[in-house]
């Protein structure tokens, strides 16, 4: 097994190569991608770069949210390897990035982790896939595990209490889908499911799937069906259907 440093050395040099070969073949990208990717020494000047012009303003120069980002990589030796982690979740698993490079340049992860690190006490772990990204609510107090995958417009919310621990805690492995809602300091069992367009708000149990408004277990609360893969890995959305004789259109 090659060691974190090796790890995160190959990703960096496999996104120069992609980089280097995708402005040879579209001569059109060559400046962007040498001003975002091959110009710097590092995959978090790079990151930092990227994100700082991403999120600049006219008031907020994108030099000094440089800076920050990267004194934020400087300050937390563990970002590099989750920032890593989460490329590599983007590229490997299904219907996500072909390229590590597009995951770098296009993916969300990286800039909601550096996010979260600089505003929010939300506590994210590695390999996460903010799929699309687009309309993610993530809660002050939310705990997201390792190996997530979250789709597009998903809140994890609080329920109107004002302070204290009021938001989900997801565990490790879970595929939450495209629209659900999750509300409260409930507890997503480790490789469970959550359906697209589902509210959540009770825990749900390791390995099962969660789905409706108000969501319900697949199989029933007595006896839920389970499953053996992981989720956040398949990225598996509808499985789940054959075995819920509910389902009706």
């Amino acid at each position: 097994m090659p060691s974190t440093e090796e790890e995160d050395a190959w990703v960096w040099a496999q996104i120069k190569a992609e980089a280097k070969r995708d402005a040879e073949a579209e001569p059109a990208l060559a400046s962007y991608l040498y001003s975002t990717i091959l110009s710097h020494s590092s995959l978090e000047r790079s990151l930092s770069f990227h994100l700082g012009n991403k999120l600049c303003s006219s008031t907020l120069l994108s030099t000094l949210l440089y800076d920050l980002f990267l004194n934020a990589f400087s300050s937390d030796p563990n970002l590099r390897s989750a920032a890593v982690a989460d490329l590599r979740a983007a590229r490997e698993r299904p219907r996500a990035s072909p390229t590590l490079t597009a995951s770098s340049i296009t993916r969300a992860s990286c800039p909601a982790r550096l996010t979260e690190w600089l505003t929010s006490c939300a506590k994210i772990g590695k390999g996460i896939l903010f799929d699309h990204a687009t309309g993610v609510v993530v809660g002050e107090t939310a705990v997201i595990g390792n190996n997530v995958s979250i789709l597009h417009h998903v809140t994890l919310g609080g329920t109107g209490k004002v302070g204290g621990d009021r938001h989900p805690k997801i565990g490790d492995g879970v595929l939450i889908g495209a629209g659900a809602t999750i509300l409260g300091n409930v507890k997503i069992g480790e490789g469970a499911k959550i359906g697209a367009g589902s509210v959540v708000l009770i825990g749900v149990p390791p390995r099962t799937t969660a789905v409706g408004n108000p969501a319900r277990l697949v199989g029933g609360k007595e006896r839920p069906s389970k499953h053996e893969d992981v989720p956040g890995e398949s990225m598996d959305h509808t499985s789940f259907i054959s075995e819920w004789s509910d389902y009706i259109i």
